[in-house]
């Protein structure tokens, strides 16, 4: 049986980075020279809230978690690999690589 995948938003460390990526690449993460996700598939990756919308719309706020500069992508990964990304964002910063 597949294990089921679910969308797990990631905060990484280095914008320009996440700016090579591309819905459908995979990636692997790292937190501290560890690889906490592997050949994770990138589901998308949101770009900065447009304000440049009509009046009466409006972006939706970012909650992706403290502001601390990175840039977010969004990832299909098993549950508990969502988990381990979570964990490991508390305390290390988060990069990736290209697979």
């Amino acid at each position: 049986m597949a294990e089921v995948l679910v969308r797990a938003p990631v905060r990484i460390a280095d914008a320009a980075a996440v700016a090579l990526l591309h819905a459908g690449d995979r990636i692997d993460v790292l937190a501290s020279s560890r690889v906490v996700a592997s050949n994770a598939t990138v589901v998308a990756v949101p770009g900065p809230a447009d304000d440049s919308k009509p009046a009466g719309e409006s972006a939706p706020p970012d909650v992706s978690g403290g502001g601390g500069g990175g840039a977010l992508v969004v990832l299909a990964v098993p549950r508990r690999t969502a988990a381990a990304l979570s964990g490991a964002a508390v305390s290390s910063p988060l990069a990736v690589t290209l697979c």
